[in-house]
């Protein structure tokens, strides 16, 4: 007893506390570089990350600069981290090749922060697995021409609309601002295809559907909160999906209630009576649309039947039916999606096809006598007729398109573990394709000056597998 009583130590609160926070401070330090070995044990070269935020500073002039940056100093694969989440970055082309073409179902899934609204989450961005193939499929159906040519008679009216203020600036010689113009006519497109309401936002900004707009694309999350949901992502996201949010609930509530109401309203109608627009055509096809397997979403091969893919890639998906109808979340989510999308990349393209027309005067007039001559060729044009006629405007939106792509990086989670440029690759690791400005005009355009010519574009073309499958999976 005298020697347990020798060994026993006086234990006081001042020595508790001290302990407790030398513990503290240890789980601490060790948690604020536990996750930063990864890159480093793959073989990928990295900027060195700092404690909790990771690579964040590297981001500070903004994610184009940065991304541009990150490319010349460690290559056209290499990774950084954005708090504790580990992104391994991809500008090759024979690289996007295999993760979009030859081996895209091991890369299905999309990237996903946790901070999603609902209505977001059940669009095709974020599906998983098989139910984005069947969702998918479902779209891909409502994008033939056929299916184009019943919504072209509405977006006829927004062009109309538009080019009636556009006269009217015209004809009084006043400066003006063109991309306010052209939101306007997105947010008209939009709301007449996707959700079914004809809308004027030129004429009426304070109409419902235009000022919700408005606070979506305007609402954004603060620094400070950013920082701290990158570097302690499982207690803030949580956190952050159960905090009030009144604005993130009004907006939700507002565009849910509004296609709601209106798929309410066509399951009343007869079916000659219902407005032929991207909703309908999704309500007529939740029910019997057969679903095919990611093989057939090769747009590549499609467009370039002569491109050098692997004739034996796998193709482990066959067709079949619709596991369950969409539901009616899935399809509110679609419409948001087409929302988000649509109206940024649509805008943004318009604007600066625009300036880049007005400080190219010699493309203008040569666009402008294109355009002359369609008209008088086709009185009544339908999708395919613009294919066929119009071929210098398609140039002119692709040459933009490649001068200020909308989506220069897309995210894909590793769905099946799969060895990549003898690199192997873990189940939910984050991929960022990124074959924008640095690979195009690097590598295969050194001269990036805007120019729509036909041996131009046949040159960015003979690329496919760089271009067409990042634009088809930035959008998809």
């Amino acid at each position: 007893m005298e020697v347990l009583g020798f060994l026993r130590l006086d234990v006081n609160g001042p020595m508790v506390a001290a302990a407790l926070s030398a513990v503290l401070l240890a789980l601490l330090k060790w948690y604020s570089t536990s996750a930063f070995s990864r890159l480093e044990k793959l073989g990928i070269r990295h900027p060195k990350p700092s404690p909790f935020i990771g690579n964040l500073t590297f981001f500070r002039q903004g994610f184009w600069e940065s991304q541009m940056e990150l490319r010349k100093l460690y290559g056209p694969l290499c990774g950084y981290y954005l708090g504790r989440r580990m992104f391994i970055v991809i500008s090759e082309p024979d690289m996007i090749e295999q993760v979009l073409v030859e081996k895209f179902h091991n890369f299905t899934n999309r990237m996903v922060s946790g901070l999603e609204s609902k209505p977001v989450m059940d669009s095709v961005l974020f599906l998983r697995d098989t139910r984005w193939e069947e969702v998918r499929s479902v779209l891909t159906s409502s994008f033939s021409p056929d299916r184009l040519d019943e919504m072209t008679p509405l977006i006829s009216q927004a062009c109309d609309l538009l080019l009636a203020h556009l006269k009217r600036y015209a004809e009084s010689g006043e400066a003006f601002d063109i991309q306010r113009c052209y939101s306007c006519y997105t947010t008209d497109v939009v709301a007449s295809v996707a959700f079914g309401t004809q809308v004027d936002s030129r004429r009426a900004p304070e109409d419902p559907f235009v000022t919700h707009c408005r606070r979506f694309f305007a609402y954004s999350i603060p620094r400070p909160v950013l920082v701290l949901i990158l570097s302690f992502p499982s207690i803030m996201v949580p956190l952050a999906r159960i905090l009030p949010n009144k604005n993130r609930d009004e907006l939700n509530g507002f565009f849910n209630k509004l296609i709601r109401n209106v798929i309410a309203l066509r399951d009343q109608q007869e079916a000659p009576e219902r407005r032929r627009d991207f909703l309908q055509l999704i309500l007529d096809a939740r029910h019997s649309t057969p679903s095919v397997g990611v093989d057939s979403f090769d747009m590549v091969r499609q467009v370039f039947p002569s491109t050098h893919c692997a004739a034996g890639a796998p193709r482990p998906h066959q067709p079949g039916r619709l596991s369950k109808p969409l539901t009616v979340d899935e399809v509110v989510g679609q419409a948001f999606i087409f929302l988000i999308a649509g109206y940024e990349i649509v805008t943004n393209t318009l604007s600066f096809a625009t300036y880049l027309l007005a400080t190219n005067p010699d493309c203008q007039e040569k666009l402008l006598t294109e355009v002359d001559s369609f008209n008088e060729k086709y009185p009544a044009p339908d999708y395919s007729s613009f294919q066929e006629g119009l071929p210098y405007l398609d140039m002119v939106i692709a040459e933009t398109l490649r001068i200020y792509p909308p989506a220069f990086s897309a995210f894909h989670r590793v769905t099946a573990a799969v060895n990549v440029w003898f690199i192997f690759l873990c189940v939910n690791y984050l991929l960022e394709l990124s074959p924008h400005r640095s690979v195009l005009h690097m590598t295969f355009l050194p001269n990036p000056r805007w120019s729509p010519w036909p041996p131009r574009l046949k040159w960015r073309l003979g690329v496919p597998l760089l271009v067409g499958p990042f634009i088809h999976s930035s959008i998809w």
